[in-house]
């Protein structure tokens, strides 16, 4: 893969892609192991130490956003909206379908603190669950915004407005009218409860550094290092900023990884950064690796491999249970989750291969 001719940055690749491939092992511990496995037993510890790489993407989002031209605030809109639909698709395949398949456990469906079998709300409350597919889908309404207030400006605006996005939240942090639907979108910008994982405030912080970046990765003509090295110059005294605010109030700075507070995001803003300096490291030492072609590949089909994991995930439960398994048993079912995950991926990308020569022949076969 060469860099210069694809335009593509192998080191944001890299980032990325290494957090897609620890996906689907985050998740499998989410719903297959018990709390103690979860809290206490070394590979829970391990995995939420790594799991922290959400921010990776959502900061990675920003960047890719300001290095192209061609957004428009309509464009981000359009976009916004795809996102958000694919979310909810999402949704409906990993809850509804296995539902109506009997796959999903009633200790599931206990865990909401409902009964089972589930009524018709019920399902549009998991339907309706803010993952980060509707978390990138509302922010990109926002993004074509502040690209032209860049644009008018200076690259500086997102850290102005991340930093008041940060200091308005815990203002108006689950702030609702009162109103069925209004309060659902709400929610979905600084809501506090457990319906939308990955509310618009703070984390479009992370976008907003993301794009703060990638503007100036632009301004210095794509000096990678330079700006690599800046991200590990900005994210340490973040991360030390951080780590001392939550170790004053961690119940106030932290709160839940979900709906952070302002120390749990500045710690986590500073970690994620440090990474992509890492990561430059490692392209600049292994560049041509065939185990990083893997992580750029994953990086690239992030998107699918998200929808795919989630969905095989939710209907093994059918089989394997929910929050029973002991570290021993979540450990194999991260390696056959992960498999199945990749290897769906893969028979997606070779139907899509066929199709697209198949278009392009008979494109060749047409009279002219």
């Amino acid at each position: 893969m060469n860099q210069t001719t694809t335009k593509r940055i192998l080191e944001l690749d890299l980032t990325k892609g290494l957090g897609v491939f620890l996906i689907p092992m985050a998740h499998t511990l989410l719903i297959y192991g018990t709390s103690q496995t979860q809290e206490t037993d070394w590979l829970g510890l391990i995995v939420h130490f790594f799991g922290k790489w959400a921010g990776i993407f959502i900061i990675s989002m920003g960047f890719s956003y300001a290095l192209s031209n061609k957004h428009t605030i309509k464009s981000s809109i359009k976009r916004g909206l795809l996102l958000l639909g694919a979310g909810y698709v999402m949704n409906f395949l990993k809850f509804i379908v296995p539902l109506f398949l009997g796959l999903i456990p009633d200790s599931f469906i206990e865990a909401y603190g409902w009964t089972s079998p589930p009524t018709f709300n019920n399902m549009v409350y998991m339907i309706l669950t803010g993952d980060i597919l509707q978390f990138a889908g509302m922010c990109l309404l926002f993004m074509g915004i502040v690209d032209k207030l860049v644009k008018k400006f200076n690259k500086w605006i997102p850290i102005y407005i991340a930093i008041a996005v940060l200091v308005l939240v815990e203002f108006i942090r689950g702030f609702r009218l009162g109103i069925s639907g209004v309060d659902y979108i709400l929610d979905l910008l600084w809501g506090n409860q457990w319906n939308v994982y990955f509310p618009v405030f703070p984390w479009i912080g992370f976008i907003l550094v993301g794009m703060f970046f990638g503007y100036w990765f632009k301004e210095v003509k794509r000096d990678i290092r330079m700006i690599f090295l800046r991200m590990f110059h900005f994210g340490l005294p973040l991360t030390i900023i951080g780590v001392v605010l939550c170790y004053m109030n961690y119940d106030f700075h932290m709160r839940d990884y979900f709906h952070l507070g302002i120390g749990g995001f500045i710690y986590l803003l500073g970690w994620n950064l440090m990474s992509f300096t890492l990561c430059y490291y490692l392209v600049k030492k292994y560049k041509g690796n065939k185990v990083l072609d893997f992580f750029y590949y994953c990086s690239q089909k992030i998107t699918s491999i998200y929808i795919i994991q989630w969905v095989v995930i939710c209907w093994g439960m059918g089989i394997f249970g929910y929050h029973n398994q002991t570290t021993k048993g979540v450990i194999p079912l991260m390696i056959v989750f992960t498999v199945i995950t990749f290897g769906i991926q893969k028979i997606i990308d070779q139907i899509s291969f066929k199709n697209q020569k198949h278009k392009q022949k008979s494109l060749k076969d047409v009279p002219v």
